[in-house]
C-alpha cells in the first residue's frame, strides 16, 4: 500500500525527519487558509497515489492568494496521471541550494534493503541513473547485523559529499533506515532531499510504500486501505479479499493463481481484451467465487467470462457451485467457459456444467481461449 506524501511526511516526522511546513486541502477555501498559516511562498502538490507528478502539471506553487486560489482550483479539478485530485497538499516553499535523494528499498536479487543515496534529485532521477550512474551509490544492509551510521558515511564518500554535509545526511538516512524496518516497507525514499543556503536539510517530498502483508500488524498505524482505492470494482476486490486490477477489456477472468491470471491473459489478449485480472488466492470457497462473479459483472460491457482454477490446495468444486448459484439467481446470459484441473476436478466439471458452462478439459489454457473465442464469435 502506498501513502500519500502528506501521510508519508507526517510519519517521517514523527522520526526526527526535517520536512517542510504543510497542511492538507479539499477545497479552495481550505488551501488559502492553510497557506496563511504558513506564509508565502507556497507549493501546491496533488495528492494522488502515483509517480511523476511534477512532470504531469501535479505540482504548483503560488506567491499570493490571487495565485493560490487558480492554482488551487485548478489542481482540485483536475486529473494526474488519469487520478482524480480529492486533496492538495500545501507546504512552505523552500530556498533550495541543492537537491539530493535519498532512500531505502528491497534488492531484486539477495532480498535486502539496500540503501540508495545521489547528488541529483529531483523529477529526472531516472535518468540520471541511465546517463550519469557515477552520481549514484548504493549499500546493502544485513538484516541480521542491522544498520549503522558508518555504513551510510562510507556510501556518501563515493558521492564525493563534505565532512558537515556527510554527517546531517547520515542522520536522515539512520532515520529513514527506521522508518523502513518499523513499516515493513518495500520502499521509502525523499526526493528531493534539500539541501538549505544555510546548510540544513529539508525533505520537500516524502514517499513510503507499504508491504501489503503487514498490513494487518501495522493497521492501528495507517489509514484505511480499501477507503483510498478509487475504482469501485478494484475498492470491492479488496473488501472481499481477492487481488483485482481493472482493465479496459471486455473478457473478465477468474483465476485461482497470479501466475495462472499474468498467462491468461496474455493469452486472451492475443484474440480479444482482457475486462481484468482477478487472482482469488488459496482461499476458494462457495460463497468467495459467488462473490468474484459479482465483482466481475459488474464490469460495463462484458461480453464473456473464463475461469481457470487449479485444485491444488483449493476446493475448486466447492467454488464451482458459487459460480452457478450466482448464475442461477442472476439469470447470466454471457458465455461462459471453464477450464478446472486437479483435485476433485470431474465433480468440478459437472457442476459447472449444471450451470449452462462450458467445461474444456484439455490442460492448455489456449484450448480454454479458443473455445471462448467461438463462443464470442458466434453471439
Amino acid at each position: 500500500m502506498r501513502l500519500h506524501e502528506f501521510e508519508a511526511a507526517d510519519i517521517f516526522e514523527s522520526m526526527g525527519i526535517p520536512v517542510a511546513r504543510r497542511g492538507v486541502a479539499s477545497s479552495v477555501q481550505e488551501a488559502v487558509h492553510v497557506a496563511g498559516e504558513i506564509g508565502y511562498p507556497v507549493m501546491l502538490k496533488a495528492q494522488v497515489l502515483v509517480g511523476s507528478r511534477g512532470l504531469a502539471g501535479g505540482i504548483k506553487s503560488a506567491s499570493s492568494p490571487e495565485e493560490l486560489k487558480a492554482a488551487a482550483e485548478q489542481l482540485l479539478t483536475s486529473e494526474v496521471n488519469g487520478f482524480p485530485v480529492r486533496k492538495i497538499l500545501v507546504a512552505e516553499k523552500a530556498e533550495i541550494a541543492k537537491e539530493l535523494y535519498v532512500g531505502v528499498t528491497v534488492h531484486g536479487y539477495t532480498g535486502r534493503p539496500v540503501i540508495v543515496a545521489s547528488t541529483e534529485g529531483g523529477m529526472h532521477i531516472e535518468e540520471t541513473a541511465r546517463t550519469s550512474p557515477e552520481k549514484i551509490a548504493s549499500i546493502q544492509v544485513d538484516p541480521t547485523v542491522g544498520f549503522y551510521p558508518y555504513q551510510a558515511r562510507a556510501l556518501l564518500r563515493k558521492l564525493g559529499l563534505g565532512h558537515n554535509l556527510l554527517n546531517a545526511i547520515t542522520d536522515v538516512i539512520a532515520q529513514l533506515y527506521k522508518v523502513f524496518t518499523r513499516f515493513e516497507a518495500l520502499i521509502v525514499e525523499i526526493n528531493p532531499l534539500a539541501v538549505l543556503p544555510n546548510g540544513g536539510l529539508l525533505a520537500v517530498d516524502a514517499v513510503l510504500e507499504i508491504d501489503d502483508s503487514a498490513l494487518s500488524r501495522l493497521r492501528p498505524l495507517l489509514p484505511d486501505p480499501v477507503e483510498r482505492v478509487e475504482n469501485p470494482r478494484e475498492r470491492r476486490g479488496k473488501e472481499i479479499g481477492v487481488t483485482y486490477v481493472d482493465l479496459d477489456g471486455d473478457i473478465g477472468l477468474i483465476s485461482s493463481g497470479a501466475g495462472l491470471g499474468m498467462a491468461s491473459m496474455d493469452i486472451i489478449a492475443h484474440t480479444m481484451k482482457p475486462a481484468n485480472f482477478l487472482e482469488t488466492g488459496g482461499g476458494i470457497t462457495a460463497d468467495l467465487l459467488y462473490k468474484c462473479m459479482d465483482l466481475v459483472m459488474m464490469k460495463p460491457g462484458l461480453r464473456a467470462i473464463l475461469i481457470n482454477v487449479y485444485g491444488g490446495i483449493n476446493p475448486i468444486h466447492e467454488g464451482a457451485k458459487g459460480v452457478v448459484r450466482y448464475i442461477r439467481e442472476h439469470n447470466v446470459r454471457i458465455p461462459i467457459v471453464a477450464k478446472a484441473l486437479g483435485n476433485h476436478q470431474e465433480e468440478t466439471w459437472e457442476i459447472f456444467r449444471s450451470g449452462g458452462i462450458h467445461v474444456v478439459i484439455d490442460p492448455a489454457t489456449e484450448r480454454a481461449v479458443e473455445r471462448l473465442f467461438e463462443l464470442v464469435g458466434a453471439e
